[in-house]
C-alpha cells in the first residue's frame, strides 16, 4: 500500500509528535511504502520511502514563532496539496492519512484525483471538548488561557468542522471519542476504529514476585490541568484515607498555576509527593501498583499504554480512551465520580493480592499494544477506507 502521511507540525516530538512518528515506523514495519510529509522531522524515520519537510524549503527551516501554528499548518496543507494536483498517475498514493487544522486543502486535492483520505482525531470532537472543559475551568475557578488548545476558537472548530465533512473517515483512537462523534450527529459509517501503542523497547515490566508489601503505589502522569481531571484524583485520595495508612499517590507532570492554586488544600494530604516534571517516568511507573487518569477528555492517552508495560493497573475514568477490562487489568469510573474513585484507591490497597493479579492481568495483555500492534490495525483502516470510498479510477 502507498500512504502519504501528513503532519503539519515537528514529527517526532513529544505529544501528538511521537504519536504520529510512531504511526509512520508501524506502517512501514508491515510494508507500506510510506511518504512522510511533515512541518519537519524530529526524529529517526525508520523504514519510511521519502521525507519531505514542507517547514524547511530550501533546507532553512521557517520559525514557527514568528509564523504562529496557524500559518504554519496552513501553509503545510498547501505544500501537500499542491504536490497531490502535480503528481503523475502512476504515482499517487493509495491512502492520504492527514491530521488536524493542516488537512483542508489536502483532503480536497486528493480526492479530486480519487485518493481515499483518513483524518486522525487524536482528541474528542472539538465541539464537546471546548464545552467539557470550559465548564470544568469554570467550576474550579480556574480560567481556561488563550494559548490552550481547548480555549474556545469558533474559527478554529468550523476549520476541524469542514475537516471531520470532507474527510472519507475519521480515525478514532478509542470508544470515547466515537461516541463524541456520534453525538455531534456525524455518520457511524465515517469513524473507523484504530488505536495507539507504547515503546516495547522502553517500557517493560518490572518482576512481579510475591505479594506487593505496603499499601498502595497510586501514580498520575500528564499535564496537571482540569482537564485530566487530577483534582477528582486528589479529592478521591483525601475521602479514601488511603495516605494516612500508608499509600503513596505521585505526581509527576507541571502544574497550571491556576490550577495548583485550586488544588492546593489537597496537596498536603498524607501520601501525596507532588514530583514535577521527570525524565524517569518508565522507573516509576515500574515502581507503581497503579496509574490513575480521571480524565473528562480524552483521546486515548498515550500514558495508559505505557503504564500497562510497565506493570501498572489503570484507575482510569472511561473518558480517558484507555484500553482496559474493567475489574480484570483496572477500575473504570464515570468522570468525577469521586466516591467511585475514593473505592477504588480502598479497595486496592487493603487487598495486596489483588493489586498483583490485576497488575499482573495488566502487563499479560499488554504485549498486544505496541506500536506495531497498532500499525498492523493502522493499515486495516486504510484499506477498509479505500473499499467503502470506492475512488474514481484514476
Amino acid at each position: 500500500m502507498r500512504v502519504w502521511y501528513s503532519f503539519p507540525l515537528r514529527i517526532g516530538r513529544s505529544g501528538i509528535g511521537e504519536t504520529a512518528i510512531q504511526q509512520v515506523r508501524g506502517i512501514a514495519e508491515h510494508g507500506a511504502t510510506v511518504t512522510l510529509w511533515c512541518g519537519s522531522l524530529e526524529a529517526e524515520a525508520a523504514g519510511v520511502a521519502r521525507v519531505v519537510e514542507t517547514n524547511r524549503p530550501a533546507g532553512f527551516r521557517l520559525p514557527m514563532k514568528l509564523m504562529g501554528l496557524d500559518r504554519w499548518r496552513r501553509w503545510h496543507d498547501g505544500v501537500v496539496a499542491k504536490a497531490l494536483r502535480k503528481a503523475p498517475a502512476n504515482l499517487l498514493p493509495d491512502v492520504v492519512h492527514a491530521w488536524p487544522l493542516g488537512a483542508l486543502e489536502t483532503i480536497r486535492a486528493a480526492q479530486a484525483r480519487g485518493v481515499a483520505v483518513v483524518l486522525e482525531r487524536p482528541n474528542a470532537h472539538t465541539a464537546f471538548a471546548y464545552s467539557v472543559v470550559e465548564a470544568e475551568s469554570r467550576k474550579l475557578g480556574v480560567p481556561v488561557s488563550e494559548d490552550n488548545p481547548h480555549h474556545a476558537d469558533p474559527a478554529r472548530l468550523a476549520r476541524e468542522e469542514a475537516e471531520y465533512d470532507a474527510a472519507d473517515a475519521l480515525l478514532c483512537p478509542s470508544d470515547f471519542v466515537r461516541q463524541t462523534f456520534v453525538d455531534q450527529g456525524v455518520s457511524e459509517a465515517k469513524l473507523v476504529r484504530h488505536r495507539y501503542g507504547y515503546d516495547a523497547a522502553r517500557f517493560k515490566p518490572a518482576e512481579l514476585n510475591g505479594h506487593e508489601p505496603g499499601g498502595l503505589r497510586a501514580l498520575f502522569a500528564g499535564r496537571c490541568e482540569p482537564r485530566k481531571g487530577l483534582h477528582y484524583a486528589l479529592e478521591a485520595w483525601a475521602k479514601s484515607g488511603v495516605g494516612e495508612d500508608g499509600g503513596t499517590l505521585t505526581l509527576c507532570g507541571v502544574f497550571e498555576p491556576a490550577f495548583r492554586e485550586a488544588c492546593a488544600k489537597w496537596l498536603e494530604l498524607p501520601g501525596v509527593d507532588d514530583a514535577g516534571f521527570v525524565t524517569d517516568i518508565e522507573t516509576r511507573m515500574r515502581n507503581s501498583d497503579a496509574l490513575v487518569l480521571p480524565s473528562i477528555e480524552e483521546g486515548s492517552a498515550l500514558v495508559t499504554y505505557e503504564a500497562r508495560a510497565c506493570g501498572c493497573l489503570l484507575l482510569v475514568s472511561d473518558a480517558a480512551g484507555a484500553v482496559v477490562a474493567d475489574g480484570a487489568d483496572g477500575l473504570l469510573h464515570r468522570p468525577g465520580d469521586v466516591a467511585a474513585l475514593a473505592e477504588h484507591y480502598r479497595r486496592l490497597h487493603d487487598d495486596p493480592a489483588l493489586r498483583r493479579r490485576m497488575r499482573a492481568a495488566s502487563a499479560a495483555v499488554a504485549a498486544d499494544l505496541t506500536w506495531s500492534a497498532a500499525g498492523a490495525r493502522l493499515l486495516e483502516a486504510y484499506a477498509e477506507t479505500i473499499d467503502r470510498a470506492r475512488p474514481v479510477a484514476r
